[in-house]
């Protein structure tokens, strides 16, 4: 039974006449009787007494329309979605952003796409640089926004956006060196975090062994780093995106070391579909 064969029979049913139907589906008198009698062969049940040149429902054409009607509906229902779907009239976006893309990056993105597409839905999640990518890999996310390493065969990485660090602490600091750095209490986001991860290879440029630091605190977002940090607790590594506010007030003093720019990243599986709701927000992030 196919969706033409049901849509032969409905139009036939409802209006009691082969021809008649026919004619306003655009298809010849022999293919409608063709449908019909392959419908009823195929289930050995009669759907039309032929009564002289006129027909009629029997009982098993009555029972099958409106299931029939139902079945075209729900067909139409779903066709309708797949176009308002690829037209972003609706839909549903699922990201993944690690913690300064999601809270400071990608917010402004995400509301362009939200003003031109208001019935596309996006949900964004927040993990860390390494949780987003073990998500993305897993088809949880269709996109993913990281800033620190990653390196999978399966995963798609390209740059979207840069950063810039830096040192942070609640007094300033006359002289930053080597030896200053191992010497000074700091607050560190956890393993796996991409502001971590930037951290500890800059300080390895330096010749600095991230085991050789003094950790205080390891905080889980770059907030409570920063709210710490301008308690009086140590040093950070901070995106410039998280500081700027407090170091506006005073409340925070960038130290005099230079860190190299990092690099955002966007994710995805090389071998999944990727949605138009996708495609167009990645054309809005590379548009700046």
């Amino acid at each position: 039974m196919t969706l033409e064969q049901l849509r032969i029979f409905v139009a036939v049913a409802e209006r009691q006449h082969m021809t008649r139907a026919a004619e306003v589906l655009h298809l010849t008198q022999s293919a409608v009787s063709a449908a019909i009698a392959a419908l009823e062969a195929r289930h050995d049940v009669r759907l039309f007494h032929r009564v002289g040149r006129g027909i009629e429902l029997t009982d098993a054409g009555r029972a099958l329309l409106d299931d029939a009607r139902a079945v075209l509906a729900r067909a139409a229902d779903a066709e309708q979605a797949l176009t308002d779907r690829g037209a972003l009239l609706r839909g549903r976006l699922m990201l993944v952003a690690s913690q300064t893309i999601a809270s400071y990056w990608l917010p402004r993105f995400l509301a362009q796409f939200s003003t031109a597409h208001p019935g596309v839905v996006i949900d964004l999640a927040m993990a860390n640089t390494a949780q987003a990518a073990e998500q993305v890999l897993a088809g949880e996310f269709e996109l993913g926004f990281v800033e620190g390493t990653v390196d999978h065969p399966a995963l798609a990485r390209w740059p979207v956006g840069e950063d810039a660090l830096h040192l942070v602490r609640a007094e300033p600091a006359a002289a930053v060196d080597a030896d200053w750095l191992r010497r000074t209490p700091w607050v560190m986001r956890e393993p796996g975090s991409g502001t971590r991860t930037s951290l500890e290879a800059a300080l390895a440029r330096m010749g600095i062994c991230p085991a050789e630091l003094k950790v205080a605190l390891t905080l889980p977002s770059n907030e409570a780093v920063r709210t710490a940090v301008a308690a009086g607790e140590g040093v950070a590594c901070l995106s410039s995106l998280v500081v700027e506010p407090l170091v506006g007030l005073g409340r925070l003093h960038r130290l005099d070391l230079a860190l190299s720019p990092r690099s955002f990243y966007g994710l995805r599986h090389k071998e999944r579909y990727r949605s138009r709701a996708a495609e167009v927000l990645l054309d809005i992030i590379a548009k700046g």
